[in-house]
């Protein structure tokens, strides 16, 4: 994304929080609102194009037929003051949710749609600078850039719960459970769906003959260092990257379009993960407004059957569901959401398939009936491929809870050879200051982070086919000499006698203490020698109060 777009997006942002539009969340709905409009527009363009050359591919229908031409974006534009925001909110919106039978996906955008940039002065120019977008003319990847650009007023904000979850973790658990084309993706708890697009940039870079590569902290970051990314990697090598392609090789477009899922209860969420997705190329994504964990949450039957490939979640930590209202096949009797959503992706995870999923530190090793037997489950009808212990700061500034991911997979068949070890990995530094937060974020360490040697770890651990993983066993006793373990295993009986005890401390490896090459002679004359001299001031001053 070029400077000019960056200019840009930050002059609509200005606009909008001046104008009184300073929830993240509304901020971005509304904005996505009026992107969405724009697309509409281009997309009316190219179809009008396609019937004048008499194509019969692809979808001709116009979107805007007849009278109901002077809803587009082209024709109304140009209006100001109150008659553009009245006519957008009271003619637009309307006509959008109404397209219910031929363009559902829109309708379903639009329903329940309020403008809420109640100043005409404001929605005019906002108007005006995203009338100078050519949507149609830019790919996915500058899409998808623009909208994670907005979007990066979510990050310094936790509303209700709902935060992103750093690129940093959200790349490593992607690489991880490593989707590919014909599985099915699924985020329970979607939010702005970074998850699912994290999914599919790794999808099409596996189908791209032109890879890019970027450090996780964004392009920006890179400009000011004016260095090239190969220079930035052999000075640091622990700078972690994520990489973009084309996807210029995938076989079948509507088949990856099909196999993207996601929930979430918020409607603004629901809307914000669909624009996310649109403008990185999934246009019909099955995105839906519901409580995953309930029964009475908008779950058809479809839904609670579905079985997916892949999983990946960050879903909230706090909260509790009345018992009346948590679906009845979840394996579990708690009523906690932790441990809801867990068992929830362990119901739902196809034979073969994989899961990542961000648990708070205490489902590790809480002692409650439910804890365990829902940890028991995990590790006896399950391969639980990896523990990875992430450091407390990972969600600051908007939440300081110590975390964990989970990585496993269910066995392909009921007689599939079973894993006997459990992999522990400890990150410590993940790219970021633990402590130091400014300008709503966290301090770039790009030289301290663990993730890329947690991946190279992993590589070969995958490489054994899950059979020998890297470290050595729990508890043991190392060198004082030796670096601090970063990675160790534990067998299933150990965790077994420990009631399945999850924690990563509970089963890291120990150093020796230093023998000291000492004489022990010396350094009992050394401490008798400071006793005699305690004895002797006390003696002198015994005597002094005797006088």
């Amino acid at each position: 994304m070029n400077n000019e777009l960056r200019r840009k997006l930050d002059k609509i942002t200005n606009v909008l929080w001046a104008g009184g539009v300073t929830n993240p969340v509304t901020y971005i709905e509304q904005i996505s609102y009026l992107i969405f409009l724009k697309l509409l527009d281009e997309e009316e363009t190219q179809r009008e194009q396609r019937a004048r050359l008499g194509a019969t591919g692809g979808n001709a229908k116009l979107l805007f037929p007849a009278q109901s031409e002077r809803y587009r974006w082209q024709k109304w534009r140009f209006k100001s003051g109150n008659e553009l925001r009245d006519y957008i909110r009271d003619e637009v919106f309307p006509y959008m949710a109404s397209l219910a039978k031929d363009e559902p996906e829109v309708a379903d955008y639009f329903r329940d749609a309020v403008l809420e940039i109640v100043d005409p002065s404001v929605l005019k120019q906002v108007v005006d600078e995203l009338d100078g977008f050519e949507f149609a003319k830019l790919g996915p990847d500058v899409k998808g850039d623009i909208f994670e650009y907005l979007l990066v007023h979510l990050g310094s904000s936790s509303l209700n719960g709902q935060f992103r979850t750093p690129r940093q973790i959200r790349s490593f658990m992607v690489e991880m459970v490593d989707p590919d084309i014909g599985d099915t993706l699924f985020d329970p708890a979607c939010g702005t769906a970074g998850f699912l697009i994290d999914a599919v940039d790794h999808l099409l870079v596996k189908y791209s003959d032109h890879v890019s590569e970027y450090p996780i902290y964004g392009e920006e970051w890179l400009e000011r260092k004016g260095k090239s990314l190969a220079e930035l990697k052999a000075e640091m090598p622990r700078l972690q990257t994520y990489r973009k392609g084309a996807g210029e090789k995938i076989p079948d477009w509507d088949v990856l379009e099909a196999s993207v899922y996601g929930t979430d209860v918020s409607r603004q969420m629901v809307r914000i993960a669909m624009m996310n997705l649109v403008l990185h190329g999934i246009r019909h994504a099955r995105l839906k407004r519901a409580n995953s964990l309930s029964d009475m949450g908008g779950l058809n039957e479809d839904d609670l059957r579905r079985k997916y490939k892949v999983i990946l979640a960050n879903p909230p930590f706090a909260g509790q569901l009345p018992k009346d209202s948590i679906r009845a096949d979840l394996p579990t009797n708690s009523k906690k959401s932790e441990l809801l959503f867990l068992s929830l992706m362990m119901q739902h995870l196809a034979p073969g398939g994989r899961c990542a999923v961000v648990v708070p530190e205490g489902l590790l090793f809480g002692s409650t009936g439910s804890h365990v037997e829902l940890r028991k489950k995990l590790v006896n009808e399950f391969d639980l491929l990896a523990v990875v212990s992430l450091p407390a700061g990972v969600f600051k500034p908007y939440a300081g809870v110590k975390t964990a991911v989970l990585v496993f997979r269910k066995p392909a068949s009921e007689t599939a050879k079973r894993l006997d070890k459990v992999w522990f990995y400890e990150v410590r530094n993940d790219g970021y200051d633990p402590d130091k937060v400014s300008g709503g974020g966290r301090v770039e360490t790009p030289e301290k982070n663990d993730i890329p040697d947690l991946l190279e770890q992993w590589k070969v651990y995958k490489a054994s086919g899950f059979s020998q993983p890297p470290g050595v066993e729990a508890n043991a006793l190392l060198s004082h000499e030796a670096d601090g373990p970063t990675c160790w295993f534990t067998p299933h009986e150990r965790l077994a006698e420990a009631g399945y005890n999850l924690g990563a401390g509970q089963w890291k490896p120990r150093r020796t203490e230093a023998v000291s090459d000492e004489d022990p002679r010396e350094l009992v004359a050394e401490v008798l020698s400071d006793y005699k001299q305690v004895v002797s001031g006390l003696e002198k001053l015994l005597a002094e109060l005797d006088v």
